[in-house]
């Protein structure tokens, strides 16, 4: 094995590298996010708000990710590149990235997954918490946000830090639409070098470090908040 390379292309490995922690932090907080809402509007009794994040549901985890991708770049790009207004606004220096694309397909499967998730942690929580927040007078946006959706939270959290550790390997998938990520980086090592098996190992290594990042602050967080929840009195 050679990685004489390394020096040579580190700029590009750091710049892939930037651009997929971008990818991971704004379609992670958008999506979960939108997963509170879509979450929120499953466990509602309201049908016209629960029967369209069901069927967002079914579309977005019923499709692969990177179909989505294609439909978003090459598809709905592809009206954007078609359409004069759109091509002379300030919007077009953003809409002709793939970056862009990525993140959105990222966001909707990050809501369709987690909002999934956050249903289950919302019907988990016992209902006699969420009637003794009624009883000291709270409303339902002062318990959602104080009582029902922290305790949802910790009720999933191990689930959550596997979509986290899924959305960073998925990020991957920018390497398809000419965004150079990691892989993408990867792919310009072997093309420029020949070498096939040393940049994909190289990326790999990165890929589990961040995996073990991830794990680990997470697990940091969620110690953090055991702390400092008050303890209930004998």
């Amino acid at each position: 094995m050679d990685f004489s390379w390394i020096n040579s292309f580190s700029t590009e490995l750091l710049r892939g590298l930037g651009i997929t922690l971008k990818l991971l932090l704004l379609s992670g907080v958008c999506g979960f996010a939108l997963a509170v809402v879509v979450g929120l509007g499953r466990v509602s009794r309201n049908p016209l708000l629960r029967a369209p994040m069901q069927f967002y549901i079914s579309v977005f985890r019923g499709t692969p990710l990177l179909v989505q991708i294609y439909i978003l770049y090459y598809g709905v790009g592809s009206l954007f590149a078609a359409y004069p207004p759109i091509r002379g606004s300030f919007l077009w220096p953003y809409l002709r990235e793939g970056f862009w694309y990525v993140a959105l397909a990222l966001t909707l499967s990050v809501g369709a997954y987690v909002g999934e998730v956050l249903r289950g942690g919302l019907r988990a929580v016992p209902r006699g918490e969420l009637e003794a927040a009624r009883a000291y007078g709270m409303g339902y946006w002062l318990t959602l946000r104080r009582v029902w959706l922290p305790r949802a939270l910790e009720l999933v959290r191990p689930t959550l830090v596997g979509e986290c550790v899924l959305l960073l390997k998925a990020t991957a998938l920018a390497s398809t639409v000419a965004v150079t990520d990691l892989l993408g980086a990867a792919n310009l090592v072997r093309a420029q070098t020949l070498k096939v098996y040393e940049p994909l190992l190289a990326v790999a290594l990165i890929y589990i470090v961040l995996a073990f990042v991830i794990e680990h602050l997470c697990a940091r967080l969620g110690n953090a908040s055991q702390h400092q929840r008050p303890q209930r009195q004998a």
